[in-house]
């Protein structure tokens, strides 16, 4: 059913201007156009990527902007031309709006589209009642996952499985994770899916080393020790065919370049602004190891990530370790706490 005449307006947490806390507002709801969708949002995710837009790290707007880039609901309405999906279908969102018809589009690329634009950030996310999207936009969930995973799934799973799958990860090679928040999470759970022999978890949160024993793989304590060398010795000084970094921070980024075996191959996914450095002859030249920039995700990999979770490949009970309602105070709370690296791994909204 669609939204009722009265029901004019709805409740959602905007981003006013970088630098300030985001606010609650009551904003008119917004209309399916042609292909377009209406999700009545059931779940929405807080990333680390949210804490940038609002201090600035990152740049977003124009402002105000609608935060919230993991989506997941049900469908209210649809515009015409719209066959792909009906009320009252569960569904999830991959956050890029592209044109479809560009030239990255046309490869595949979408994140790369000249007019293309991510949800809140560029234009209104899912941190209230309802979001618009383009059917292209729109993924039937699979019954078996529960919105508030299919939520976080659409950046923290996603991005990490195509950070795996630009590292060209194959079976049977060895895999270390640089940072267990809600990328890492679901980036050893995805490696051992696509076939790792062995998975390495770096932290420096006891909380998350546990989390990262707990789905099977050897956790390193970056707090308490070099992880390159730990790596190193566990793997009888050979270093890993992958890894992956998801943190942002000039050290750990090296760390992942220093922890490569012969032609390994380093995906960097975590938001920075900052520089690192890469000795060139001895860790790049010399072994033949790649640095790899990982740039959002794809819609075309979301059918293999739903299958994942669907079969129990990826689970996320252990990963969403909180859940706040649709209230600015709340929020401000857990985006301090990002910004602090602190204990939980992800907290998703229920409107």
């Amino acid at each position: 059913m669609p939204p009722r005449e009265e029901e004019i307006v709805m409740r959602a947490i905007q981003l006013m201007q970088p630098g300030r806390p985001v606010e609650f507002h009551e904003v008119d709801i917004p209309l399916p156009g042609d292909g377009e969708v209406l999700v009545r949002v059931k779940a929405a995710g807080i990333c680390h990527s949210d804490a940038h837009y609002r201090s600035g790290v990152t740049q977003a707007g124009p402002f105000p902007v609608i935060p919230g880039h993991e989506v997941a609901g049900i469908v209210e309405s649809t515009g015409p031309g719209v066959a792909s999906c009906k009320p009252g279908d569960r569904v999830c969102v991959h956050y890029l709006v592209s044109c479809g018809r560009c030239q990255y589009c046309s490869m595949g690329c979408e994140q790369f589209c000249g007019t293309g634009k991510m949800i809140g950030k560029h234009r209104d996310g899912g941190w209230a009642e309802y979001i618009c999207m383009p059917y292209r936009s729109i993924f039937s969930l699979p019954a078996e996952i529960p919105v508030e995973h299919a939520a976080i799934m659409m950046c923290s799973s996603s991005t990490s499985l195509h950070a795996l799958r630009k590292a060209r990860l194959r079976g049977g090679e060895t895999v270390a994770v640089f940072g267990i928040g809600g990328l890492g999470a679901s980036a050893v759970q995805l490696a051992h899916a696509m076939g790792a022999r062995r998975v390495f978890a770096v932290d420096i949160n006891p909380v998350k080393l546990k989390l990262a024993a707990g789905l099977g793989c050897v956790p390193i304590d970056g707090a308490h020790g070099d992880p390159v060398a730990e790596i190193r010795k566990a793997t009888d000084g050979k270093g890993v065919d992958v890894a992956i970094e998801v943190i942002g921070l000039p050290a750990t980024m090296r760390q992942a370049v220093q922890s490569l075996a012969i032609q390994g191959r380093a995906a960097i996914a975590g938001l920075s602004n900052r520089t690192f450095e890469i000795a060139s002859y001895r860790e790049l030249l010399s072994p033949e190891a790649e640095v790899i920039g990982v740039a959002d995700h794809l819609a075309q990999e979301m059918p293999l990530l739903l299958e994942f979770a669907r079969q129990g490949k990826l689970k996320l009970d252990h990963v969403i370790t909180r859940t706040v309602p649709l209230d600015a105070a709340r929020i401000n709370e857990v985006l301090d706490e990002l910004d602090r690296f602190g204990d939980h791994v992800r907290t998703v909204i229920i409107p």
